[in-house]
């Protein structure tokens, strides 16, 4: 099945990967492409802008993750191609530069790139360089010869005539320009502490037409894709997922709460019905079997998530009846008794957890974790992202239950809490590869009757 697919990727993080696939996205879509965006590695705000930068007049494709460290590489695989089956193209965002992995290259963009055999679209931040990107080039397309370098683009091209220059290397090396983007305050997203911005106030369907627009003038979107056509396998039959429960599984998400991963998502929904709610803005927890609080943005709405007393009290009440509930980063925050914001304020929380969690003094918790919740009966190993600025602040009488280790099996601080039958962490586990694990949550309820 040929079709365009193509992995965009660049020597290093920063260059504009992410801005210049958000246009690509949209200029694929408006031109009534059904585009299916994936993104390398955890990040859970790209595929947010991805999915919306896909849609046209209201259509659009989920944005999704590829990731070999928090999952196998069949299961990796097996997302792409049933994903690009009913697309028309496929684009797959990079993460940092293209051979930085977990461990050396393991892990990397262009360990994905070469699993699903498609070929390399360069980026290449030309700011302050000519022809020295000659070498550059050389380097990118000879280290790893099983790659297949598409092209490249050049982001943040001063003149045509700096263009021109660049061309020139290109041809030298043998490697295939396929346009340029000009430095312009449009293409520039709006940034959080966090990564990229996706709350509501930040006009992201503006910026993202307005890259578009831009990268249409001088990036050769049809030579791209002619350079990418790629022979994507049909996935392989499968029998039909038959659903393994009745359950009513409530999954907050509205501005607060909106960092979770689409096959968590998938996964759950096996387990019985997905009943969406929102924290901020409703007044009455629906009956549910479980609770899924995923991260997000909670300290940037503190103050309205506390004041909606309505639904703390709620939360709160079926967490103190044994209800079964999963609550990761933000939802752990918002299950705490307070959040203080960098300004100082202290927002009242949920209170169903003895902690208080701090947007002060806040410095940034990265990596890939690996959880062994073996002591809380759970036989498999869990894998997940810890992401955050925030800290604990104090914390009360809550037992940890699990050991958490780095990508390279160092044993951090972090803990997976858990109260009655509701477990809390900073990291944010992917269970697409283990969908075991959301049906021994469920059970936790019956074990402890």
């Amino acid at each position: 099945m040929f079709k365009p697919a193509f992995l965009l990727a660049a020597p290093s993080s920063n260059t504009g990967k992410t801005t210049l696939t958000l246009a690509l996205l949209r200029l694929l879509a408006r031109k009534e492409r059904r585009v299916q965006p994936f993104k390398c590695g955890p990040d859970y705000l790209d595929t947010c802008l991805h999915t919306m930068a896909s849609k046209v007049d209201g259509r659009g494709r989920q944005g999704r993750n590829l990731d070999i460290f928090m999952a196998s590489e069949d299961h990796v695989k097996g997302v792409f191609l049933r994903h690009c089956a009913e697309a028309d193209a496929a684009v797959v965002e990079g993460v940092m530069g293209l051979f930085d992995g977990a461990v050396k290259s393991e892990g990397s963009s262009a360990a994905i790139a070469r699993m699903l055999d498609i070929p390399v679209v360069l980026v290449v931040d030309a700011k302050g360089v000519a022809y020295s990107v000659a070498p550059l080039l050389y380097g990118f397309k000879h280290f790893d010869p099983s790659l297949r370098l598409a092209g490249v683009i050049f982001n943040r091209v001063n003149t045509l005539s700096h263009y021109e220059f660049l061309k020139e290397a290109c041809r030298d090396v043998g490697v295939e320009p396929l346009g340029y983007v000009p430095r312009d305050e449009a293409m520039v997203v709006s940034g959080r502490y966090l990564g990229l911005n996706i709350s509501a106030d930040a006009d992201q369907e503006s910026a993202i037409t307005a890259m578009a627009d831009h990268v249409e003038k001088t990036v050769d979107v049809e030579r791209l894709l002619e350079r990418c056509e790629s022979d994507i396998p049909l996935p392989v039959p499968c029998p039909p997922e038959r659903r393994r429960g009745s359950a009513v599984i409530a999954v907050a998400r509205d501005e607060a709460f909106n960092f979770v991963y689409a096959e968590n998502l998938d996964i759950l929904g096996r387990y019985g019905k997905l009943e969406f709610f929102s924290p901020l803005d409703d007044a009455v927890l629906s009956d549910a079997d479980m609770l899924y609080l995923s991260g997000g943005y909670p300290e940037l709405y503190a103050g309205k998530l506390a004041e909606n007393i309505q639904m703390r009290r709620q939360v709160k009440a079926f967490v103190s009846r044994g209800g079964v509930a999963y609550a990761e980063c933000g939802g752990m925050m918002y299950l705490g008794n307070s959040i203080t914001g960098r300004d100082g304020v202290n927002h009242e929380m949920c209170g169903a957890l003895d902690l208080e969690t701090s947007m002060q003094d806040a410095r940034l918790h990265l990596g890939y974790r690996k959880v062994d919740l073996s002591a809380a009966g759970y036989a498999g190993e869990l894998k997940g992202h810890e992401f955050h600025y925030s800290s604990l602040a104090r914390i009360g009488h809550l037992d940890n239950v699990a050991e958490v280790k780095t990508a390279r099996s160092r044993v951090v601080e972090t803990a997976v809490f858990r109260v009655r039958n509701t477990f809390a962490s900073y990291v944010h586990l992917y269970w697409g590869d283990t969908p075991d694990f959301p049906q021994y949550l469920l059970g936790q309820h019956t074990a402890s009757q």
